[in-house]
């Protein structure tokens, strides 16, 4: 298929904005201004950026603690996540969800969730509903390459096949699970396309590392959901550029390997791309230019803002808002 030129562009912002977020929550971190621990998604933008491009607003995504990427490109706000991951009161979830549980409904992000699989079933849910309301809907459901091992991945992809769920199952093979190499843990070679035959699914494969290609195949599962074909299980091979999170240092992975996934590092092939099709070098300064800009404003943003008021403890955790009714 052939992608309008506007298109590209936004990918290739979009994949710019995620880095250099990235990029910047590393440096926080490093500067102890981020507490906790944070998993980056640095090397796997292309996935985010395909995905997000190819769905309409009021679509719906759920991801892992490696879920920067995802909530940002679904059009969260760059100030309101920055602080979060700051613990600050102006955090997109008042500074109390913190790096792996980056929310924001008003945007169809529906959640990080740290505990692996977890979020599975509860995508298959959020499709069945829409299935049952008739919106044409459509839940995407990224996941890591070690999730496949898991009970809640096949019970999920299990069930969206039998009832025809309107939803994408997306792994983010980065051939790692933590510390592991997810080759030492499975018996064939690709994780979740392997196996998509044992739920009457296409075994669909797609190098994650390639906007366009992300973008195209995302469409196309997009469209048959819409049409009520039923689900589809991707799988995108990508690379992290850091180690699992940040008490990791990666030594595990071989220098030569780490080496050549950088040289296929999403974001400057999608420039080169860019800069053949005549796309001037000026234009692409400027969209990064003006990421950078964002990221800087979101930054200072957060480090005015205050922590957040210790009485808001207790709320957002019950129905009503509050634990007054226990007493």
């Amino acid at each position: 298929m052939e992608i309008a030129a506007e298109t590209r562009l936004s990918l290739y912002r979009n994949m710019v904005r995620a880095r250099y977020f990235e990029q910047r929550a590393y440096d926080l971190f490093m500067q102890g201004m981020v507490k906790g621990t944070t998993h980056l998604g640095l090397g796997q933008e292309a996935v985010a950026a395909g995905f997000a491009e190819a769905m309409r607003p009021d679509d719906m995504t759920y991801c892992t603690y490696r879920g920067h990427n995802h909530t940002l490109l679904r059009g969260a706000p760059m100030g309101p996540l920055m602080g979060e991951l700051m613990g600050k009161a102006n955090g997109i979830c008042a500074g109390k969800g913190g790096s792996m549980h980056l929310t924001d409904v008003t945007k169809g992000a529906m959640g990080s969730y740290a505990i692996v699989g977890a979020h599975l079933p509860v995508a298959a849910g959020s499709a069945w509903a829409a299935q049952l309301r008739g919106t044409q809907q459509v839940t995407a459901c990224f996941f890591g390459d070690g999730t496949t091992n898991i009970g809640a991945f096949h019970e999920a992809l299990n069930i969206a096949a039998v009832w025809k769920l309107p939803v994408v199952y997306v792994c983010e093979n980065n051939l790692y699970m933590e510390y592991t190499a997810i080759s030492e843990v499975i018996a064939v070679d690709h994780p979740a396309a392997d196996r998509a035959a044992a739920y009457g699914l296409d075994s669909i494969l797609v190098d994650g590392n390639d906007a366009d290609a992300v973008y195209e195949v995302a469409l196309d599962a997009f469209r048959r959901a819409r049409l009520g074909e039923g689900p589809s299980l991707i799988e995108a091979l990508t690379y992290r550029h850091k180690g699992h999170s940040r008490a990791d240092p990666g030594k595990y992975r071989p220098d030569d390997e780490v080496a050549e996934w950088l040289r296929r590092d999403p974001i400057v092939l999608y420039r080169q791309r860019l800069e053949a099709m005549s796309v001037a070098a000026e234009t692409l300064d400027g969209i990064e230019a003006d990421a950078l800009a964002e990221v800087d404003a979101a930054t200072e943003e957060s480090k005015a803002s205050p922590r957040p008021d210790p009485a808001i403890l207790m709320t957002d955790v019950w129905a009503d808002g509050g634990s007054s009714w226990r007493n």
